[in-house]
């Protein structure tokens, strides 16, 4: 009955609905962090002639919720047009600091350069994707080698993919009295405007950094239509090329329910991405 409740609704919405995803192989419950119990799921196309390119997905939720197995669509998705894809857990607040989360997500890049292999994907073409607290994430952990640096492993991702990222300046969100706060955001990056620094990957943006593709909804909430802006303008002084993907009339969630639809011209964007950052 659930299943055929949000099929439904998903369909009322102009969306392909889930239980009709396209085929690909699903390896789910893998650890990759035993002492933290955390877990990721793999998506792999049906055949793999060749290595294929791999793209890790972190999901969002105020970095306090969500889960992984909210996300086989997309990895279901991406498997069906030759990607594999990987989508880990990390710990939430208030188990932990946005330190914490980022570290998680480092040590499942880490499991994904060692084993990503045996799933037929290619270990040297790692791409990082997240939506929302996601997007945060995986920009920090891609611009700010400190966490790869403390696992004793090199940065192994190619290119970032950022879907109404939230959270790319925590410095002017949280220094700004107007705006009414989360007790999970205090919770995340605590009190001092330093760790706010230090936990914003706007501050992180830098001359090596590898691609950035960002999707960005001008219906989004003010606050991350605003800070894509900003982060992207500082992304073009390093990488003039780029060009973000604007969504008219998109709200934060559609921005990543639209990814329902497997003929949805956000797969084409992120597959002409993976190909043309593969050539560089």
């Amino acid at each position: 009955m659930k299943i055929f409740v949000r099929c439904f609704l998903i369909s009322l919405i102009g969306y392909t609905c889930f239980c009709c995803a396209p085929p690909a192989i699903r390896k789910k419950n893998i650890t990759f962090d035993a002492p933290h119990k955390l877990q990721l799921d793999v998506y792999t196309p049906e055949k793999v002639e060749a290595p294929r390119p791999v793209f890790v997905f972190i999901h969002g939720g105020r970095w306090n919720s969500g889960k992984k197995s909210q996300y086989k669509f997309l990895g279901r998705r991406m498997a069906s047009k030759g990607v594999v894809t990987v989508v880990p857990d990390y710990r939430l607040s208030p188990r932990t600091d946005y330190r914490g989360a980022t570290t998680d997500v480092a040590m499942a890049l880490k499991w994904t350069k060692e084993h990503i292999s045996d799933y037929g994907g290619d270990a040297n073409r790692i791409y990082i994707a997240g939506h929302s607290a996601g997007g945060h994430l995986a920009a920090l952990v891609s611009l700010d080698n400190h966490y790869f640096d403390s696992l004793n492993v090199s940065n192994p991702i190619s290119g970032t993919i950022l879907i109404d990222a939230f959270g790319l300046d925590m410095y002017r969100f949280l220094s700004d009295e107007s705006l009414k706060k989360h007790r999970t955001y205090y919770a995340m990056f605590g009190r001092d405007s330093a760790t706010w620094k230090d936990g914003s990957p706007l501050f992180h943006l830098n001359q090596s950094m590898k691609p950035f593709l960002i999707f960005v909804g001008t219906k989004s909430y003010p606050v991350i239509y605003e800070s894509n802006k900003e982060f992207f303008e500082v992304v073009k002084k390093y990488q003039p090329d780029s060009k973000p993907i604007i969504e008219m009339k998109k709200k934060h969630i559609p921005m990543m329910l639209q990814f329902y639809n497997s003929e949805n011209r956000g797969y084409e964007e992120i597959l002409t991405f993976l190909s043309r950052s593969d050539r560089k």
